[in-house]
C-alpha cells in the first residue's frame, strides 16, 4: 500500500509519515466499510426492537462516516492521498464483506458485536505503533476508538443477560454470532 508522499507535516520524517499513512488508510477503508455495513444493518433489521436498533444505528452511522472524513483529511495533511473508492476497499480490507440479511435484530446486533470487535482491536494494535511515529494521528485514533467501544458496547447491551454474560461469548463469525442468539 506504499503511498508516494511529495511532502509531509513538519517534525514527521517522511518514513514515518509514509507508515502512518498505511495506518490511516487501512482505518479509513474500515470506517468505509463500516458505515456501510451499519446502515445495511438499519435497513435489513427486522422483528421485536426493530425501532429501537433502527434508531440506535442511524447516530452510529453518522459517527463513522465522520470518522472516515477526519482519516482522510489526515491521510492529505501528511502528504498523502486517500483511497476511498469502493474497488480500493473491497481490494485492500483483510476482512470479507458482511455476512448477514435480512434477519432479526438480536441476529444483527450479535453479528455487529463480531465487527466492531474486529474493528477495536485493530485501532487498538495501532495506537500502540503510533506511540513512536506520530502523536497527534494517535490522538485522532484514541477519539475515534473511545466513541467505537460506546457504540460497541450499546450493540452488546442487547446481548447480556442479567449476569453480564454475552450471548455471543467465544464467537469468532458473524454466522456464528447470530446463531448464538
Amino acid at each position: 500500500m506504499a503511498t508516494d508522499l511529495h511532502y509531509t507535516a513538519p517534525g514527521l520524517s517522511d518514513a514515518d509519515a509514509q507508515r502512518v499513512v498505511e495506518l490511516l488508510q487501512g482505518r479509513l477503508h474500515a470506517c468505509n466499510d463500516l458505515h456501510l455495513t451499519l446502515k445495511h444493518v438499519h435497513w435489513n433489521v427486522v422483528g421485536p426492537h426493530f425501532i429501537a436498533v433502527h434508531e440506535m444505528i442511524d447516530p452510529q452511522v453518522e459517527a463513522v462516516r465522520g470518522f472516515a472524513d477526519d482519516l482522510a483529511e489526515r491521510i492529505a495533511t501528511l502528504g498523502g492521498s486517500p483511497k476511498g473508492t469502493p474497488g480500493s476497499i473491497v481490494g485492500e480490507r483483510e476482512w470479507d464483506d458482511y455476512s448477514i440479511g435480512r434477519a432479526s435484530t438480536q441476529e444483527h446486533l450479535a453479528a455487529l458485536d463480531v465487527v466492531y470487535t474486529g474493528v477495536i482491536t485493530t485501532y487498538r494494535a495501532n495506537l500502540k505503533e503510533l506511540d513512536d511515529l506520530d502523536l497527534v494521528t494517535q490522538d485522532m485514533f484514541i477519539a475515534q476508538t473511545e466513541q467505537l467501544e460506546l457504540f460497541h458496547w450499546f450493540v452488546r447491551a442487547h446481548l447480556e443477560d442479567k449476569g453480564g454474560r454475552l450471548a455471543t461469548d467465544g464467537a469468532t463469525s458473524e454466522k456464528g454470532a447470530a446463531a448464538s442468539v
